[in-house]
Formats: structure tokens, C-alpha cells, sequence
């Protein structure tokens, strides 16, 4: 647990160095996930993170909230931060972030959390939490014009792409083909990470930036350099959705 909360902390500060010393306007400023500016969504965060805090610390208060949000609201009602500059918005994720982690030290890894979806083990719930968090700061980072340096904190996301390859399709009601896929993916160190046997006839390559954009829908397969190889690999990719949620395409980028 230590190890995948110092990287979900170390994900943390990445996308606050993004925020830290940006205008108002800016805050309001549309990113291009629609509909969102830069602060609907770090308030996003700061809620997901309330609600993972109680999940932890008070399973059943959560499952309680759960019924109630699930009643008429979304996940607004477990942070109120209407009319909260910008500023007061990145102070209460930095005090709510850290609640969060501390939560997550607390426990076991294979500990069992109640979720949204199915129970998670703590050691997942907290990867899900680091996909988020970078998926959300590379919208960032594009709406501000900075730089999103990858780093091998990657791997989390990568292998949550992965291993919703069958998520993808049930999501969308389409039938699972089953069948083996190679993923062989570089890291941003030069470390090669693979998942599937590798005498899979589907294949996946390139680097890990690109899988972790495409699987979490920040960019189209087409706009990055993965290189496909049998049907079966090219159908996935075009459909990779590693988060929860409503079926969604990526847009243009």
C-alpha cells in the first residue's frame, strides 16, 4: 500500500504544480473533456475522494451516502463547493487528497471497499484512483498549455487497460470475442512492461504514454503510434474504456 500510495501522492503533486499558479480565469477555462472546465475538475476529484475516504474509513456510512446520492444527485453530495474560487477549491483537494491517503495506508491491500461498482480490494481502489487523477490531469495540462511529462507511474494505468480489455466490450452490450491479445508497451524509462502470452496472433505495441492516452479515451488510436496487429487487437483498441462509467469515444486529439 505504501508503494501505490506514494505514487498516487507523487500523481497528486504533478497535477497541482499544473494548477498551483493559474488566474481565475483560468479556472474557468473549458477543458476538452466537454462540458468540464479546470474546475469542475478538480472539484470532481475532491468528491471521488471524500467518498473514497468514507468508503475506507466507514463502509457502512458509504454504502448509506451511496443510497441516498443514488436517489437523485451525483457525486456532489459528498463535497459542496459551490461558489469557491479557484484557490479555495485547490485548497480543500490538498486537505481532502491527503485524507484520502492516509485512509489508504490504513488498510491491508487485499482489504475489500465498497464502490460504486463491485467491492474493490484497497490495493485497486487505489490504482483506480491514480488512472483518474492522471487521466484528468493530462485534460489539464492540455487546456493550459503545459507540459504532462510521462513517468513509469504509467504502468498503474496501463494495466488497468488492460485488464478491462472485457469491460470494454459489456459496457457497450457488445459480446466479448475472448481470445488472446499480446501488450508489449515501452516505459518512459525504456523498460518494456508486456501482459498475454507471447505467442498471441494479436498484438498491440508502442509506447506506454500512448496506450495509457487511448485507454482511457484522451486521445484516438489514430492520433498516437500503437501498432495493431489481428482483429481482434484493433477492435479492443478502438473501443478501450478503462474507466466505469457510460460507454464514451474518445474525441479528436
Amino acid at each position: 500500500m505504501d508503494a501505490i500510495c506514494d505514487d498516487l501522492q507523487a500523481e497528486h503533486h504533478a497535477l497541482d504544480a499544473l494548477v498551483a499558479d493559474i488566474t481565475e480565469e483560468m479556472w474557468t477555462t473549458a477543458t476538452p473533456a466537454e462540458g468540464w472546465d479546470i474546475k469542475d475538475t478538480i472539484v470532481h476529484l475532491i468528491q471521488a475522494d471524500v467518498a473514497a475516504r468514507l468508503a475506507v474509513d466507514d463502509p457502512e456510512g458509504f454504502v448509506e451516502a451511496k443510497a441516498k446520492m443514488m436517489s437523485g444527485g451525483g457525486l456532489e453530495f459528498f463535497a459542496s463547493t459551490n461558489g469557491r474560487s479557484g484557490d479555495e477549491i485547490l485548497a480543500l483537494w490538498r486537505d481532502e487528497r491527503a485524507k484520502m491517503l492516509a485512509a489508504f495506508r490504513s488498510r491491508g491491500p487485499k482489504e475489500r471497499i465498497p464502490w460504486f461498482g463491485p467491492d474493490m480490494s484497497t490495493l485497486s481502489f487505489a490504482t483506480a484512483r491514480l488512472m483518474e487523477t492522471w487521466s484528468h490531469g493530462q485534460d489539464v495540462a492540455d487546456t493550459v498549455g503545459m507540459p504532462w511529462p510521462a513517468t513509469d507511474r504509467l504502468k498503474h494505468v496501463c494495466h488497468i487497460g488492460v485488464t478491462t480489455r472485457g469491460w470494454s466490450y459489456m459496457v457497450r452490450g457488445m459480446e466479448f470475442p475472448g481470445g488472446d491479445v499480446r501488450v508489449e508497451l515501452t516505459a518512459p524509462s525504456g523498460d518494456v512492461w508486456t501482459w498475454g502470452p507471447d505467442d498471441a496472433a494479436d498484438s498491440i505495441t508502442g509506447s506506454a504514454e500512448d496506450f495509457a492516452l487511448v485507454a482511457t479515451q484522451r486521445r484516438q488510436p489514430s492520433s498516437t503510434e500503437l501498432v495493431t496487429q489481428g482483429e481482434l487487437a484493433t477492435e479492443w483498441l478502438g473501443i478501450a474504456q478503462a474507466f466505469a462509467g457510460e460507454p464514451t469515444l474518445p474525441d479528436g486529439r
